[in-house]
């Protein structure tokens, strides 16, 4: 009868002990940063300042979520560069389309803006 524990089973357990206790971590940070955005919203700041410490704020939160989540952290390299790629492929897609949709030459022939134009 042996009474020596498998050293493979105890580390791999202490490692899910510790991955929780990090997931439960980064829940309330983002929890806290959720709530810090909630209220941010409410002060009375210029726009842009605003605007900016959101998009700040959402950035980290999406860093947390991909890299703890996601399992990107534990993941290869290779793994984080090809969603790194995706992410900006898609990023610049949305923003073009943004841009696209704000052209003067977008709007619609039947807008009122465009009928009060030719009446003028």
């Amino acid at each position: 009868m042996s009474t020596v524990a498998h050293p493979a089973a105890a580390v791999g357990h202490d490692g899910d002990e510790n991955r929780f206790q990090i997931y439960v971590q980064i829940a309330m940070l983002l929890a806290v940063i959720t709530g810090i955005e909630i209220v941010a919203i409410y002060i009375p700041l210029a726009r842009w300042i605003i605007f900016g410490g959101l998009v700040v704020l959402s950035l980290v939160k999406f860093l947390f979520v991909i890299f703890y989540f996601m399992h990107l952290k534990w993941d290869k390299p290779f793994c984080t560069v090809l969603f790194m790629i995706g992410l900006a492929w898609g990023g610049g897609t949305a923003w073009a389309l943004v841009l696209l949709a704000r052209a003067d030459a977008s709007r619609p022939l039947t807008s009122p803006a465009n009928e009060q134009a030719e009446v003028r």
